[in-house]
């Protein structure tokens, strides 16, 4: 299920629009949901770089993945507005007792299902064999809105995870 701010006026942003996931290591709950918003609106709403606004958009997919985005036609995203994007993304790891930065903390779908796993735990479902070159894990590493759309969700054998990863023949 998707929950999201806006997610209608995405389609105005440009496809070269610039793309950040943070994937929380658990499923966020409806009322961590309902409070989370109003601070993403919040943020984005008053995100500036060098004094300018920033057309910015957020949403939260599968309630486990914050994503934000910048369409960058008019202002773009300086270091010091990622840094306070992040900062704010911080903020909110530790209000919600969520990790946001785990980068081997790996999404993937079972059954149908978004679940996260450590690296530890991934390596032996594949050697388990339940993660196989079939299964659907999340690109975090897209960086663009065409790359979202496109190359965020894909099969194990398209992805990075193929790089770094031996699955089970």
């Amino acid at each position: 299920m998707k929950h999201n701010s806006s997610y209608s006026g995405m389609h105005q942003f440009a496809d070269n629009s610039r793309v950040w996931i943070f994937q929380a290591d658990r499923e966020l709950s409806p009322d961590e949901i309902k409070w989370v918003f109003p601070k993403l609106h919040g943020f984005v709403d008053q995100w500036k770089a060098h004094g300018h606004a920033l057309a910015a958009h957020t949403e939260i997919r599968y309630n486990r993945f914050f994503v934000v985005m910048v369409d960058e036609r008019n202002a773009s995203a300086s270091g010091c507005s990622i840094d306070s994007l992040h900062r704010f993304m911080q903020e909110l790891e530790k209000a919600l007792n969520l990790k946001l930065f785990d980068r081997f903390n790996i999404a993937y779908k079972e059954n149908g299902k978004v679940v996260s796993v450590n690296r530890e735990t991934f390596e032996e479902l594949l050697e388990a064999g339940r993660v196989n070159r079939s299964t659907i894990v999340f690109n975090n590493m897209v960086s663009t809105k065409k790359a979202l759309e496109e190359s965020w969700e894909i099969p194990f054998e398209q992805s990075w995870h193929a790089q770094v990863f031996t699955v089970r023949e």
